[in-house]
């Protein structure tokens, strides 16, 4: 019969929808050229650092300081360092730039269990750009501050004083409370309209090159982007996969998010506008990766009666949504999470988020991604079970429906008849697609819940000993391509349960293959394969929550099948359907209308011919 056959130009036009699928996710995926020159440039970007590091790094000399040159008087223009220190945070601050030369989160550790610091051997920078009163162009980055450390209400406070003179100077004030991943920084000056040319433009200038935290660099690098508020409440979202470049105004935050780490920069007053690039350094997988992308953001700032005064904020810490609502009532930092848009996001915040804390607090963690399946699983059962029913309709009708189909030869007529043929048992053949429409926001809402949930970093269950990176089985000696060099397992297994799922369904809904439609029997077996191949390098919660739901699916598909659904009432159903008198609705009368229409078209041509 025809529906067993397959139709080779499906086959070949699946096969070329996958390979586009497949390289349209691996499309960063460099040559050999790019690699080699990727390697020179890091050498050149290691051997720049190790320069910098240098005590007498300094690139400026003094003949170009003007005023600035009683800097390189003082005690402090050598590479000491104040260390600001609280429950959470290491700050180290160096005294050339004024900068954090070093940021340490003290309660966590990397994939390889090294301490994880955001900043470490001058992979940021902070610094303003300004003109000296004789036109030089000066970076504070290249200048040194004079430190001096006191206490306020139990805050540590660090006074950065850049010296043009005894009484005038540039001051950065560092204030760190007693415990979170909140740092306050004061950008401000005395008397400096003498040494600097407030008429030129002066601006922020803060760069990361962030750092490699977690086991799959591809993985990590996919959830690493800027993102930025602006104009009040509006959030744009940098490029993840390649080089961007952006400008916005009304710029209230800028965040390097490193998929379950953040560092914000945070204004109090809004900048008027700010240039952003994101630039994607992360070419392959491997341990000599060291970082994934470099940021940079400049912000413009102004003199405000000749002398400045910007009230800043840090952020260093876990991209936690329950750490991060902390600072919502002021800055609104949950916004930099990736949780989708519209319903999708509705979802995550109000339902799955909470779900997953409350169930947390009893739980372990791969405990609790089975129990947010099976209270998912049963909330959608109903929608299962409409669908299902549609699915034992349509499947009782097929005999008729191959009468159908043997009777009549065209195309057109066949499709008139069988229509026609629904509407007399009262069956809507799109009745089994509307509840899986349904569930679609469900299953988006929950793909991007899990690869930006920090309870699941590092967090063991059975065989996966960190739920927010692939669960490897075992490594092979060689790459496949669009896979990878390793076998995890729980994608194989939601695969699986995902083809037992779609076998389950089309033995219940195929129809007879039409001329010139796709074979359906080949597209049950393309979305196992995709699964298999896009989830191999993903979080192992996200494939765990997969393959528990469609075995739940599956046993409720059983459940429906051999104690709720009886097919012979359902049957008897639709003959007594058949025999009630049905009114044909506008939309039916429409339709009917346009296939007449469009079969008298064809003979009329057909004729003419």
């Amino acid at each position: 019969m025809d529906e067993r056959k397959f139709d080779v130009k499906s086959i070949i036009g699946f096969a070329l929808i996958f390979v586009l699928l497949m390289w349209f996710m691996n499309n960063n995926k460099p040559s050999q050229e790019e690699l080699a020159k990727h390697k020179a440039q890091q050498e050149q970007q290691a051997n720049k650092t190790a320069a910098n590091t240098q005590n007498n790094a300094s690139t400026v000399q003094p003949t170009d300081l003007g005023n600035f040159a009683y800097s390189t008087t003082l005690p402090s223009a050598k590479n000491e360092v104040t260390v600001l220190e609280n429950k959470d945070l290491k700050l180290t601050i160096s005294n050339r730039g004024g900068q954090p030369k070093e940021v340490l989160l003290k309660e966590f550790k990397t994939y390889d269990a090294l301490p994880v610091y955001l900043v470490k051997d001058w992979n940021a920078t902070f610094s303003l750009n300004f003109t000296t009163a004789q036109d030089k162009k000066l970076n504070t980055k290249d200048l040194y501050f004079e430190p001096t450390l006191s206490e306020n209400n139990g805050s540590q406070v660090l006074s950065m004083k850049l010296k043009t003179s005894e009484n005038t100077y540039l001051e950065y004030v560092y204030t760190l409370p007693k415990e979170g991943y909140m740092l306050d920084l004061v950008v401000r000056s005395q008397g400096l309209a003498g040494a600097v040319n407030t008429s030129k433009p002066m601006s922020i200038d803060w760069k990361l090159q962030a750092r490699r935290m977690e086991k799959s660099v591809t993985y990590e690098n996919r959830y690493t982007q800027a993102a930025i508020q602006y104009e009040g409440d509006r959030i744009n979202r940098m490029s993840q996969a390649g080089n961007d470049e952006q400008k916005e105004e009304k710029v209230s935050w800028v965040a390097y998010k490193q998929h379950l780490f953040t560092s914000v920069l945070i204004s109090d007053n809004p900048f008027e506008k700010g240039d952003f690039v994101s630039h994607n350094i992360a070419m392959n997988e491997g341990k000599e990766v060291k970082y994934t992308k470099n940021f940079l953001t400049s912000l413009p700032i102004k003199a405000k009666s000749g002398e400045l005064s910007e009230s800043l904020h840090f952020y260093f810490g876990p991209s936690d949504y329950n750490v991060l609502k902390q600072y919502n009532d002021k800055y609104e930092l949950t916004e930099l999470i990736p949780l989708g848009w519209g319903i999708f996001g509705w979802l995550n915040k109000w339902l799955f988020i909470p779900l997953y804390n409350f169930l947390a607090d009893y739980f372990s963690v791969g405990l609790v991604i089975i129990l947010m399946t099976f209270i998912v699983r049963i909330l959608l059962s109903p929608i299962v079970y409409k669908s299902y029913v549609s699915q034992a309709k349509m499947k009782v009708l097929r005999p008729e429906i191959d009468e159908i189909n043997k009777k009549y030869d065209e195309p057109m007529k066949r499709q008139q008849e069988t229509m026609a043929l629904y509407s007399k048992a009262g069956v809507n053949p799109l009745s089994g697609c509307i509840p899986a429409l349904l569930q679609l926001p469900v299953f988006l809402a929950l793909f991007n819940f899990f690869p930006t949930e920090f309870g699941l970093r590092q967090k063991s269950f059975l065989w996966a000993h960190d739920l927010s990176s692939y669960d490897a089985i075992f490594e092979l000696p060689f790459s496949i391509p669009f896979y990878g060099s390793h076998v995890s397992l729980f994608p194989l297994l939601a695969s699986i349960a995902i083809l037992v799922y779609s076998l389950m369904t089309m033995a219940q809904t195929v129809q007879p293959q039409q001329p010139g439609m796709p074979n359906m029997k080949f597209l049950i077996y393309l979305s196992p394969i995709m699964m298999l191949f896009f989830f191999n390098n993903y979080a192992s919660g996200l494939s765990l929550y997969y393959f528990i739901s469609n075995l739940l699916t599956i046993g409720i598909m059983l459940a429906i099948k051999y104690w709720i659904i009886d097919e012979k009432k359902i049957h008897a159903q639709i003959q007594e359907n058949k025999k009630k008198p049905k009114k044909e609705s506008k939309f039916q009368a429409k339709m009917r209308e346009m296939m007449e229409q469009a079969e008298a078209q064809r003979k009329a041509q057909q004729n003419k011919r």
